[in-house]
């Protein structure tokens, strides 16, 4: 089983909590009736686009689920999970508010990104007011999804400067939605 990323676009903006929601829960079982495991969904705060985290053996079979709940899959991506459990973000007990995408740049190994990030870790202590979460690579080492929690892009992207990482993409998401 893999972690895989897909970014999609939804045709969410116009229905209530509760529809969100029951459509979140379809989704759910779903993929759970092919032996899949969504991990997590987060939502832009406009409900146009979600970035969807789904345990899978076959990619292919997951985005269709997705796409057969009302969600038109844009990017498909294998992921490796830094800075959390799964378990843990199965629960959806935190809450991130903000989404950073890094584009990384060309012959950045696993290896050095990991070396990279333990390093630079520590300076998040110089912008208390952001709480780092956890951060998506893909496997294809194209681009990293980091998600905090923050009080505004402000803070995000100090605390972005206080680690030397880069921003191709801030993403405020506007999710408290829980099946």
């Amino acid at each position: 089983m893999s972690l895989i990323l897909f970014e999609t676009i939804c045709s969410l903006k116009e229905q209530s909590q509760e529809q969100i929601e029951n459509n979140l829960s379809t989704l759910k079982a779903g993929l759970s009736n092919q032996g899949d495991a969504l991990i997590e969904v987060q939502f832009a705060q406009d409900y146009h686009s979600a970035f969807i985290i789904v345990e899978s053996s076959d990619e292919k079979i997951a985005a269709k689920t997705i796409e057969d709940n009302n969600f038109k899959v844009t990017l498909t991506k294998e992921v490796r999970l830094i800075g959390e459990d799964v378990e843990k973000v199965k629960q959806q007990n935190d809450v991130v508010n903000y989404l950073v995408e890094w584009n990384l740049p060309e012959n950045l190994t696993m290896e050095q990104y990991l070396q990279r990030k333990q390093q630079n870790s520590a300076y998040y202590e110089e912008v208390p007011e952001v709480d780092f979460a956890r951060t998506y690579v893909c496997e294809d080492m194209t681009k990293c999804l980091c998600f905090y929690e923050a009080p505004d892009v402000e803070a995000v992207k100090r605390a972005r400067e206080a680690v030397k990482a880069p921003i191709d993409a801030i993403t405020e998401l506007g999710n408290n939605v829980k099946e």
